[in-house]
């Protein structure tokens, strides 16, 4: 992959806007700032805490680190389309896929989201996140997104690949379990993620 879909001045500043519109919503939503600790931590690494969720990386970290390698293979499939039908929407991909992962931020840290993580996954303590922890969510996505756009497409999925197996390997989860989890519980998998 090449680095067309990296975004022009416009493109940047709209990331900009859209970083601090996100940052709003949340500070609105009565999101904590920080951590309930009272501090900020380069990298917490327990997951069954109540500091999970609440710093600025933490084991999944990878996980929107890879939203960022898929938006960019999404954001270069769709540019090739569309510029077959002489369209050039692919200034625009990153701040559209800020768009998605803020989304995902948002929604993640509303009541039903956060009861569905202690009803149906093993975040049975979870409180949602930390607004410096959503706001690192999404630079982890944008990093993602740089990287690919300077890799070729097989190192992308390598490096996606590795970070499924070694968050798997490491905590018993991964983005992949997260989103079966989160949508189509399996009890089999939460007692065997119970037992890490």
């Amino acid at each position: 992959m090449t680095s067309h879909l990296l975004p022009h001045r416009k493109a940047a500043l709209a990331t900009i806007i859209l970083l601090l519109v996100v940052l709003a919503i949340l500070f609105a939503m009565g999101r904590p700032a920080i951590c309930d600790c009272g501090t900020v931590k380069l990298w917490h690494g327990v997951v069954q805490s109540s500091e999970n969720s609440q710093h600025i990386a933490d084991w999944y970290s990878p996980s929107h680190f890879t939203h960022g390698l898929i938006m960019y293979a999404a954001a270069f499939l769709l540019w090739k389309k569309w510029a077959l039908l002489g369209g050039r929407p692919a200034k625009w991909a990153l701040p559209i896929a800020v768009i998605v992962e803020a989304a995902w931020e948002i929604s993640e840290n509303t009541e039903a989201v956060i009861n569905r993580y202690r009803e149906a996954t093993i975040s049975l303590g979870y409180a949602g996140d930390s607004i410096v922890n959503s706001m690192a969510d999404i630079g982890w996505m944008i990093a993602g997104f740089y990287v690919a756009a300077r890799i070729p497409w097989q190192a992308s999925l390598l490096l996606a690949g590795f970070f499924e197996l070694f968050t798997l390997w490491a905590i018993r989860d991964n983005l992949s379990l997260n989103i079966v989890m989160l949508f189509w519980p399996i009890e089999a998998i939460k007692q065997w993620q119970g037992m890490g």
